[in-house]
């Protein structure tokens, strides 16, 4: 037995679902431009934006695809259904964008120690356009990526990649009014290190989730605290606490009790204990499983 939060669930998703759309049809188009202007005119930091570009349309077709899973039914096999689908796509996204900027990190040192002369006007115009698609994707996804992990990987990614593009125009305009060819390879490093650290953050909170972790903000101890505050209640055991998606968290638990309580006293006693720890932890998904004089082991952590 468990509360929800309340929210247009469908619809909400309906609507990720189109901005992610929009995101994939125009940064295919910024790739194959950046691609094309990259080779012409030599410059690696083009090149690697047109990489990064590349890989947030995998990204953005991986979100898209989870998107679309998440809203499947559950059934007598899948009895969550595919509640973890973006879950696992913020996770695979964290994961590409650290392997890509390790990629660039390696193009950019060895670029670095044989610098070439670079076409700086294609390279300007080329990040200008980029600048712009992106932005308009990074203010298409903002409001989603606030309370959606699976969005939030995405709107790394362009948002990474807008700031690329930046890194790339003011590049060019180095290079085209001061000849400074190696501050191409050092805004590629620069961008590279930035990916990492945004990935890895990303990567370790959706691993954490897909592990079943105690969500940071949930402290299992004071929980077990507010339920044993209960006059009725002897012992509280067996505390699992996880995060099944952006929209649940679940807690189960084993108490004791001091008397031998009815099925409707157990009933009133568990409205006040879901009231309780939805209101005061947001948990919304709660099983207790009720004991009276049972032989187990009673530490609030047991590895079952």
């Amino acid at each position: 037995m468990g509360h929800s939060r309340s929210h247009n669930y469908s619809s909400h998703h309906d609507l990720h679902g189109r901005n992610l759309v929009i995101s994939i049809l125009l940064n295919v188009a910024i790739t194959i431009a950046q691609v094309i202007g990259g080779l012409v005119s030599g410059s690696l930091a083009l090149l690697s934006d047109a990489l990064h570009n590349f890989s947030d349309v995998i990204s953005l077709i991986i979100s898209f695809i989870a998107n679309r899973l998440v809203k499947k039914k559950a059934s007598l096999k899948r009895t969550f259904g595919y509640k973890r689908a973006e879950i696992l796509a913020a996770f695979v996204n964290a994961a590409t964008l650290i392997i890509i900027a390790i990629l660039l990190i390696i193009e950019a040192v060895e670029r670095f120690r044989n610098p070439q002369e670079i076409s700086s006007n294609l390279v300007i115009w080329l990040s200008v356009i980029a600048i712009l698609g992106n932005g308009f994707s990074v203010l298409l996804l903002k409001k989603n990526a606030e309370d959606n992990m699976n969005m939030k990987s995405a709107y790394l990614h362009l948002l990474t990649d807008m700031m690329a593009s930046v890194a790339v125009l003011v590049g060019g305009l180095l290079m085209k009014f001061y000849q400074i060819w190696w501050i191409d390879s050092v805004l590629t490093f620069v961008i590279a290190i930035y990916l990492v650290v945004m990935g890895w953050n990303l990567l370790k909170n959706s691993f954490k989730v897909l592990m079943l972790f105690t969500p940071e903000s949930t402290s299992v101890k004071a929980i077990v605290e507010d339920i044993q505050s209960i006059e009725v209640v002897k012992n509280v055991h067996h505390v699992h606490i996880w995060q099944l998606n952006e929209d649940e968290i679940h807690l189960e638990a084993h108490i004791d009790f001091h008397k031998d309580i009815t099925l409707s006293e157990f009933d009133a006693i568990l409205n006040d204990i879901e009231a309780l720890i939805f209101q005061k932890y947001d948990i919304n998904h709660i099983n207790i499983q009720p004991e009276f004089g049972k032989c187990d082991a009673k530490d609030v952590i047991v590895q079952d």
